[in-house]
């Protein structure tokens, strides 16, 4: 079945090379406003059943759509189709000793596969990054949304049609069985680039089976270091954002660190917060110790990623032993300190090792929207070419062009 994908796939993205793609996805963003209530009463029946199924809350709102959420979903379309084309720059260019010309440009890389688990916002932002890429995209997400993704994907192909384009640049892999992910993995040479984004068994699974070149996504578990120097008005407000803005995405805080010289004076307050917004804390002994409230923590869940109403809680010696935590524990996502120390703030940026880093600041930034991408197809943990939120710059290859007058090499 997937061969048949595949091939549509591919002819669709050399068309795609030839259109206008900021208007295709001026097409697709009026087509999703358009199929709006459509797309909200599939959502409806993916929302139901996770919560008849017991899924937990944070999850349950990974999935939930809104027309608040909607309107962001068709921004951000908008906001890519604004962006500077990412393909034909010109990277780097010089001339060889026999006078050829030698120019490094950006191109698309052909057929881009999306993995990925629970939220249907991503079927939107992936196929308008990939298609703004010059990329025809095949879209397989997970069970529990699916009612939404078919509908996002099929307003998607309408609006490519209404456009004049070839719906085949957005395809949904319309189907639960796990053998189809596996398909997807072994399509060497017929997908270009794969991208998982979801929770650490997919990203494993993908990452150790895979065939195809991938672009590894990780899990968020996601420190925050509050220094002997902070402010504590900021980093309670950045405590907060952090963890409870939205328990359910991968740049939400899973991990509160607290120096000791002021654990007496910042841990209860910081656990009071938490406590009146419904958070459960995991404490190390010493911080059971000091708010009662706490429940014992389990050593591996000092890298657990809750994605719910949940933290662990450590209390640490100094800033040297944080960034020791932080690097065996942490997913390399994203990291906060509050500190009003700039050698403390050097120290941590310097030394943790991860792909963003925030100085009294909330983590919740680490996204594509907010850096100015207009939407991210990911938040990369690995260390090639692409670390941290992925918009259009990080979803194309390049090739290099040369140019001569009959050179022949002696």
């Amino acid at each position: 079945m997937i061969d048949s994908y595949l091939h549509a796939a591919r002819q669709a993205s050399r068309e795609l090379l030839h259109l206008d793609r900021p208007a295709l996805l001026d097409a697709l963003a009026s087509a999703l406003q358009a199929q709006q209530p459509q797309i909200l009463a599939a959502n409806a029946v993916d929302v139901q059943a996770a919560i008849e199924n017991g899924v937990s809350a944070g999850m349950v709102d990974r999935l939930r759509l809104s027309t608040e959420r909607m309107a962001a979903m068709i921004e951000a379309v908008r906001q890519i189709a604004t962006l500077p084309d990412p393909l034909g720059q010109t990277q780097t260019s010089w001339q060889h000793d026999n006078g050829m010309t030698i120019r490094k440009i950006s191109v698309a890389f052909g057929v881009i596969g999306m993995i990925y688990e629970s939220r249907p916002n991503v079927t939107v932002d992936a196929a308008a990054l990939c298609l703004m890429a010059g990329s025809a995209v095949l879209l397989r997400g997970s069970a529990s949304a699916l009612h939404s993704n078919r509908a996002l994907s099929a307003a998607m192909r309408d609006g490519l049609a209404n456009a004049g384009a070839n719906p085949d640049c957005i395809q949904l892999l319309d189907s639960p069985d796990r053998a189809a992910v596996d398909a997807m993995l072994a399509a060497r040479g017929q997908i270009d680039l794969l991208i998982p984004r979801g929770g650490a068994a997919l990203i494993e699974h993908v990452v150790q089976n895979a065939k195809v070149p991938v672009i590894e996504t990780g899990t968020g578990v996601c420190h925050l270091y509050v220094h002997h120097s902070a402010d504590f008005s900021q980093a309670l407000m950045i405590l907060e954002n952090g963890k409870t803005q939205r328990v359910g995405v991968c740049n939400a805080l899973e991990s509160l660190l607290i120096d000791e010289r002021i654990a007496e004076q910042f841990l209860p307050m910081a656990a009071e917060l938490l406590r009146k917004a419904g958070v459960t804390i995991y404490g190390c002994e010493r911080s059971c110790a000091l708010v009662a409230e706490l429940l014992p923590i389990e050593a591996e869940q000092y890298g657990k990623e809750y994605l719910d109403w949940a933290i662990s809680l450590k209390i640490v010696p100094d800033i040297d032993h944080a960034i020791t935590h932080i690097n065996q524990f942490g997913t390399q996502h994203s990291e906060v300190i509050c500190a009003r120390s700039t050698e403390a703030i050097a120290q941590f940026q310097l030394e943790v090792d991860a792909a963003c880093i925030y100085a009294n600041a909330s983590s919740r930034f680490s996204d594509g929207f907010e850096f100015g991408f207009g939407a991210e197809i990911g938040i990369s943990t690995q260390k090639m070419h692409a670390r941290g939120p992925m918009g259009l710059a990080q979803i194309v290859t390049y090739k290099y062009l040369i140019d001569g007058q009959g050179q022949v090499r002696k």
